[in-house]
């Protein structure tokens, strides 16, 4: 049956060149890793990991995601980048990540289907691979994903928040667009600043649906934020007409919000890194946590209705959320939820 899958011809060049088992290498800087099973079913995952902070520690060979065994043990193969820098490299990630799956073809054989798998940011770097390589894969899967545009990720999630902090909790934050500004700002740092002013922390607690344990995340926001300017070569975001709302007293609070010019450079890099239209033409099943202090709920249904509102519904599923916590996922959940992909593929994407 496996050969009738894959064809002999596949099958042979499997057999001819690299042995079943973890192949590791570099594509163009981006480390990579492949991993065969032994059973291999002719199918192959591409899976795309999260966000990994600018100067985080690499392993040589590259250390396999989480979620490979899953795979693995159901016969698929499988293969990631680690893409070749680090950050918000969404727009690396995709052209790396399609790279790696060409190197797949030429090195081992062309898969019966391919499938795609993100987590966190992931999730939107595989939404916008399967807009960007149409008729490539069969199917994709998105768990726990920012699957939000960049631009409006930005400004709603990133800026934001920090924003109101500064505009309740002033003295705290630097100069966000200021190129001196410190790289990072410890979580503690907003904690302790939390901690001293309880009524303006419940209020943003409520309004970024957060919690007293979560909203110290505020540090990965500054961090984002500082690692795309730099990138972007300026301020990615221009919030001088923006009207922020349910912060308590609106006026009040829009008077006390600073403001800033984006630079239009760097709000085009945001555009290109990158939009999501919804325009897909294979199925997607997408599951979240129930609660997420890193992806709050309320972002959840944006890009399904996308999808919707670009007439691909049918292609979409939205499996109920579950657990807490960001990406907080049992292996039997991944599984059924990559089940439920493959049903549809199966059927059409009905």
């Amino acid at each position: 049956m496996l050969a009738a899958c894959i064809g002999i011809g596949s099958l042979s060049a499997l057999a001819a060149g690299l042995e079943p088992g973890a192949h590791a290498g570099t594509l163009q800087g981006a480390p990579y890793r492949i991993d065969i099973p032994a059973n291999w079913n002719g199918d192959l995952v591409m899976l795309m990991h999260g966000y990994q902070p600018v100067g985080a520690p690499k392993t040589t060979p590259m250390r396999a995601a989480e979620a490979t065994p899953i795979f693995l043990k159901q016969g698929y193969a499988v293969a990631q980048s680690e893409y070749a820098s680090q950050g918000w490299a969404v727009g690396d990630a995709v052209v790396d990540n399609e790279r790696l799956r060409r190197h797949f073809i030429r090195a081992f054989a062309r898969p019966a289907h391919t499938w795609i798998y993100g987590f966190s940011l992931g999730g939107l770097e595989t939404a916008a691979s399967i807009e960007r390589y149409q008729h490539v894969y069969t199917g994709a899967l998105v768990m726990c994903g920012v699957t939000v545009s960049t631009p409006d990720l930005l400004s709603r999630a990133v800026v934001t928040p920090l924003v109101a902090f500064d505009a309740l909790i002033p003295g705290i934050l630097p100069d966000l667009a200021a190129p001196d500004s410190p790289p990072f700002i410890p979580p503690a740092v907003f904690a302790k600043a939390l901690q001293a002013h309880p009524k303006q922390a419940s209020l943003l607690e409520k309004r970024l649906q957060e919690t007293p344990e979560t909203l110290p995340s505020l540090a990965l926001d500054y961090m984002v934020l500082r690692e795309l300017e730099q990138r972007a070569g300026g301020m990615p975001v221009d919030n001088r007409k923006t009207i922020y709302r349910g912060f308590g007293d609106d006026a009040a609070f829009n008077r006390q919000v600073h403001r800033y010019a984006g630079s239009p450079t760097a709000m085009a890099y945001a555009q290109r890194n990158v939009t999501l239209t919804g325009h897909i033409d294979v199925p997607l099943v997408m599951q979240w946590n129930a609660f997420d202090q890193t992806i709050p709920s309320r972002f959840h249904p944006i890009y399904p209705d996308q999808v919707r509102a670009a007439g691909n519904g049918k292609l979409l599923t939205v499996l109920a959320p579950t657990g807490d916590g960001h990406c907080n996922f049992t292996d039997a959940q991944i599984s059924a939820a990559f089940s439920t992909l493959v049903r549809r593929a199966d059927t059409g994407g009905r």
